[in-house]
């Protein structure tokens, strides 16, 4: 799959439209231009996530209501438009110019992306790692997010019973009123523990670590239920763990026990890397992960999905780059940031480069007649929007979802 354009419409400061080399692609010019936001983009439209912020509406330009992200894909011979539309209350996706439930949209676009704030994946919390690994088992198997959200539901609601029950003066008499939650809670979390599971054993066999670094890097799945029972048996053990801390999770208000505590452990040679890796270490690492998941992807579809690096020269050294852009010549299309104008000069031969201003990408005639230097304004000029930047209507059925919260899809998206 590759995507073959993109085009902003009130989203932060962008504006006009990119056409896309299915190979490399460098979108270079100075800080502040929004060579960031294209990139953020790409990854919204593919995935109706941002990985700058959590909040896309953020992404809004002020004083504007709404913000539309279009792009057009391929895949083999087909080719499909698509379309999210961000308003202050929703996000809504189209395909093919008609309105597209979310659990049909996503799929048809898949991404990848390299950022300082994916880092947190190997440095912070556990949560992150969660997500990371949640992210990965939807691109292969698209009927977990329907899991991963009814037992968000489920938690939730026994949260609410049991913040309700601390407060009350007769605690004891929630506890059937619990129960029904925690079953449900136990069927769920198998599901989860177990495709999780599943996910970092295909993960384990495809990550390269020769590519970066000598040290051997393993992960492993760490259950929060480790030492407290047989795994094996995972309904049972956290049935048991579930009817022994009822009285703890009354007391402090909230639930304590299920795969909602659960870590993904990375190890290079046998340490742990967020405690002992160097910063260089731990961008490897990171990258290793990612190009495993490009590959247990590519192992279930036989395609690739695209590859996002944002911010190219702050993230990775020459030699990271060198290697890591050749391994993904051939496989993935891939969509790199630079600051730099000698990176995006380096590989001009081999990439489609693009120079971006005030957000938009324009022409780059330094470049066009072989100078090297940096861009001025009065040597460039705008490129022609693929499409009118103005909003366009589509007919559809609004009653679809908007987020992914509570869809639960049942197929990948057809193409």
């Amino acid at each position: 799959m590759h995507l073959r354009t993109i085009e902003a419409v009130n989203f932060r400061n962008l504006a006009g439209s990119i056409e896309f080399s299915p190979g490399l692609n460098v979108i270079h010019g100075a800080n502040a231009q929004g060579k960031s936001g294209w990139l953020e983009a790409v990854y919204l439209l593919a995935t109706t996530k941002s990985f700058r912020t959590s909040y896309p509406k953020e992404a809004i330009r002020h004083g504007e209501n709404e913000a539309v992200l279009r792009g057009s894909v391929a895949r083999g011979s087909l080719i499909k438009e698509i379309q999210l539309q961000i308003t202050e209350t929703s996000k809504r996706t189209f395909l093919n110019a008609r309105r597209e439930p979310v659990a049909r949209y996503l799929g048809i676009l898949d991404a990848i992306a390299f950022t300082a704030e994916e880092m947190q994946i190997v440095r912070g919390a556990p949560d992150s790692r969660r997500k990371f690994l949640d992210r990965g088992i939807f691109g292969v198997q698209p009927s977990y997010l329907g899991t991963l959200n009814e037992y968000n539901r489920v938690l939730k609601q026994k949260n609410a019973l049991l913040r309700e029950a601390s407060e009350s003066d007769d605690p004891a008499a929630y506890g059937d009123l619990i129960a029904p939650w925690n079953d449900q809670l136990i069927a769920l979390g198998t599901e989860i523990h177990r495709a999780r599971s599943g996910y970092v054993e295909k993960l384990n066999s495809r990550l390269a670590p020769e590519l970066f670094q000598n040290e051997t890097i393993r992960i492993r799945y760490k259950s929060s239920l480790e030492g407290k029972g047989d795994l094996e048996d995972y309904p049972e053990t956290l049935r048991n763990r579930l009817a022994l801390r009822l009285k703890n999770e009354i007391a402090i208000g909230y639930s304590l026990v299920g795969p909602h505590r659960d870590d993904l452990e990375i190890l290079f040679d046998g340490y742990e890397i967020a405690r002992y890796g160097s910063s260089g270490q731990q961008r490897s690492a990171l990258l290793i992960l990612d190009l495993a998941q490009l590959s247990v992807y590519h192992d279930v579809f036989e395609e690739y999905p695209i590859f996002l690096i944002d911010d190219l020269d702050a993230e990775l050294d020459r030699t990271r780059i060198e290697i890591l852009l050749n391994y993904l010549d051939g496989r993935a299309q891939t969509i790199v940031s630079t600051s730099k104008r000698s990176i995006a000069d380096r590989y001009r031969d081999r990439a489609a480069t693009f120079l971006v201003q005030g957000g938009r990408p324009v022409e780059d005639v330094s470049a066009t007649n072989g100078e090297s230097q940096e861009a001025s304004p009065q040597a460039t000029r705008p490129f022609e929007s693929l499409q009118s930047s103005k909003i366009r209507e589509f007919d559809g059925d609004d009653a679809s979802g908007d987020d992914l919260t509570g869809i639960d899809p049942r197929h990948r998206a057809p193409f």
